[in-house]
């Protein structure tokens, strides 16, 4: 993974001509005064942790998994949001942690933990490194120092169970090498987020990820029947059965939580068999509300897809679809569907469920586009974040964002998050489509582009600030998928209100008495 960017750096991209005098015209992007630092160049602080502690550390794990190197800091320094990008491209690595640390255990994650809990060592639970929410950014005021757990070496599929359906992993296990793993018995799980080629399955429950094809698999977390966390008090384990009236569901309590109350060290996962055939295709709506009520009727009537997502006419015009090739888009919005056919009898075939869905989406005004667009998407569904790299390095600053809410209240939430982002940034190019769906409501995903200011940080900050209040005021969740980090945890606090914070101190109270797990992470510390 780029250190200062996204994914594989062989696979950046430089931004065609005719795309960089857009930006220019339209939006005013200038490229930047200063060049990006190069590895070498980022500004570290000293290790504050002394070298008893590191020791003692290194009796854990091991002395080769103790690691204080330039390089493994710089790396697991904050996430992928652009103000974490903007900032490590600028050499400010003011956030990294003294040391990273790399347990091969549970035994050893829950020994470090007790360790860390003594010494008040904060500890930061290190999956792909992909939140875009500040959730890896280290807080180091009232504590000896602090650590990146890196999950990275608890990497292992422990069993898959043929009968129910269920496969054991271990948390380091990257989503790519699972559908690997799982392929060889003839199984998948189907999650395939944005951050499909470099997150890992602990990452996935610790945030609530949502794959691209969640209309058809669901969302991580209902794939999630079991768990294994160690925290500094001791070690839950959670989920005898799929679903259980043996009081509250203590599983919901970790997925989400983003290792602010312990660090999971394996899962039980929902498998299902794998697909024999996928189609793709596109079809084209006059307007955004026009497509979202057929989004509805199949999320309501069905068949639903696989995979659906629609566009509004901004994305759709500049082609964010195919990241390859931005100005194709056209006029209307454009829709997804994909289908799969998976081991689950009532899903149906391939084939019917298309027709199916091909009535309703005709029914509603839908004009099919046939399977270019659609296989289009497929190809080119992971590289969007190659694109915001490349447009950061041309002066402008691209964020994204997302929320979720009710059929009935989804246009006044899209409107309010517009207005917010033209109120805060004047003039921004504002994108969103609609990509996960349920039978009473769906997310809404933005993609903001604006030139940058001398100080492109408090720029997206005054952004992100107007847009939180925007998304509590219209009665949206503050995140979707993305979690809650850092940069939605007052907006949280104000979602579940004054009881609902006061039962995640206690909970974090209980299990983490010394607040050393992602301290600053999710959950508004006590008022004073």
């Amino acid at each position: 993974m780029l250190w200062s960017g996204w994914g594989d750096p062989a696979l950046a991209r430089e931004l065609p001509s005719e795309v960089r005098a857009l930006l220019r015209d339209f939006l005013g992007v200038r490229a930047p005064d200063v060049p990006a630092v190069g590895l070498e160049s980022v500004r570290l602080p000293p290790v504050a942790l002394p070298e008893p502690l590191l020791g003692a550390l290194a009796e854990v794990v091991g002395s080769a998994y103790v690691l204080t190197s330039h390089e493994a800091r710089v790396r697991h320094t904050r996430g992928k949001s652009t103000p974490d990008l903007l900032r490590m491209r600028a050499g400010d690595g003011s956030a990294a942690p003294d040391a990273v640390v790399l347990p091969g255990s549970h035994e050893e994650v829950a020994e470090l933990l007790r360790v860390c809990s003594a010494e008040r060592i904060a500890v930061i639970p290190f999956g792909g490194g992909t939140s875009v929410v500040g959730g890896l950014t280290a807080s180091g005021p009232g504590f000896t120092g602090v650590i990146a757990l890196d999950l990275g070496r608890l990497d292992r599929l422990l069993s898959v169970d043929l009968e129910s359906l269920v496969a054991s992993f271990e948390p380091g296990v990257r989503a790519p090498e699972a559908e690997r793993l799982l392929a060889a018995q003839g199984l998948t799980l189907g999650h395939f987020p944005q951050s499909f080629e470099y997150a890992t399955l602990g990452g996935f429950a610790a945030a609530r990820s949502s794959g691209q094809a969640s209309a058809g698999y669901g969302r991580f977390d209902d794939m999630v029947v079991g768990l294994t966390v160690a925290t500094p008090t001791g070690t839950l384990d959670l989920g005898r059965a799929p679903k259980s009236a043996a009081g509250p569901d203590l599983r919901q309590l970790v997925l989400g939580s983003e290792g602010a109350f312990g660090v999971i060290t394996s899962l039980r996962l929902r498998v299902r068999r794998a697909p024999e055939e996928r189609r793709y295709e596109g079809w084209r709506f006059g307007t955004f509300a026009e497509g979202t009520v057929a989004m509805r009727a199949l999320a309501q009537e069905g068949p639903l897809p696989t995979v659906l997502r629609l566009s509004d006419e901004t994305e759709t015009m500049i082609g964010l679809a195919k990241p390859d090739a931005l100005g194709s888009g056209g006029s209307g919005c454009l829709l997804i569907a994909g289908y799969e056919s998976a081991g689950v009898s009532s899903w149906g075939s391939v084939a019917a469920r298309q027709a199916g869905a091909a009535a309703v989406l005709t029914r509603m005004g839908g004009e099919p586009l046939g399977a270019e667009p659609g296989e289009a998407w497929e190809r080119g569904r992971f590289s969007a974040p190659y694109l915001r790299d490349s447009l950061l390095a041309a002066g402008a600053t691209v964020e994204t964002l997302e929320t979720a809410g009710f059929w009935a209240n989804l246009p006044r939430l899209y409107d309010a998050v517009r207005l917010a982002l033209a109120g805060a940034l004047g003039s921004p190019l504002v994108m969103c489509h609609i990509s996960h769906v349920y039978e009473t409501g769906a997310s809404l995903y933005f993609t903001v582009v604006v030139a940058q200011e001398g100080d492109p940080v408090a720029q997206w900050e005054r952004a992100k600030e107007a847009v939180n209040a925007a998304i509590v005021a219209a009665g949206g969740t503050i995140s979707h998928h993305h979690g809650v980090g850092r940069e939605h945890r007052e907006a949280y606090a104000a979602e579940v209100g004054a009881v609902g914070v006061s039962i995640l101190q206690a909970v974090k109270g209980r299990l983490d008495p010394a607040g050393i797990l992602n301290p600053g992470t999710l959950i508004p510390p006590p008022a004073t």
